[in-house]
């Protein structure tokens, strides 16, 4: 038997599920192809489905979803996103607000060259993270290849839409609690 949150979730109308599924990964593909994958059994099934979808995507795709994160350091990702979205990553990117003024600059101005080399906003599962932390970070993937360097921000990216699966059904028990 699901656990609530996913009862919640699976009885919700197709295009509610999307914009709630939505508010943990930006790709609209994504959220699409999770929500008619419903019903879910339980949160491992959940996020077995969300990896698998997620490596089944293209590039445009994860571009999309990419674009719907502020750049580190940044407070909100040009009015793209949900309101619940730019507040889990200002959660999530709590480790700047903390950090120098030096090494915020330094950020912006790393974020600037990577978006140059790539084309596409560094992605870093930032929870937890100091500002020097991902600095350097950004610094040493700086280095990489494209193509790599595109499967290591995919990869990120699959890690934040995990922590938010995780938030989304959080939300939704304190909802139903009431």
């Amino acid at each position: 038997m699901p656990d609530a949150a996913i009862a919640r979730l699976n009885a919700a109308a197709q295009k509610e599920a999307e914009r709630l599924l939505r508010e943990c990964c930006g790709s609209a593909n994504w959220a699409r192809r999770m929500a008619a994958r419903r019903p879910f059994r339980d949160r491992g099934e959940l996020l077995d489905a969300a990896d698998r979808i997620w490596w089944e995507l293209g590039r445009e795709d994860w571009l999309e979803a990419f674009s719907r994160h502020p750049k580190i350091g940044e407070k909100a990702a040009a009015g793209k996103g949900s309101e619940q979205a730019r507040q889990w990553s200002e959660q999530e990117q709590a480790g700047t607000a903390a950090g120098r003024e030096d090494v915020r600059a330094a950020l912006a101005e790393a974020n600037r060259a990577y978006a140059a080399r790539f084309g596409y906003i560094f992605i870093v599962c930032a929870t937890g993270k100091t500002s020097e932390e991902m600095l350097a970070l950004l610094r040493d993937r700086l280095q990489n290849e494209p193509r790599s360097e595109l499967r290591m921000a995919a990869e990120e990216q699959r890690k934040i839409t995990r922590l938010r699966l995780g938030k989304l059904l959080r939300k939704s028990e304190t909802r139903i609690g009431r």
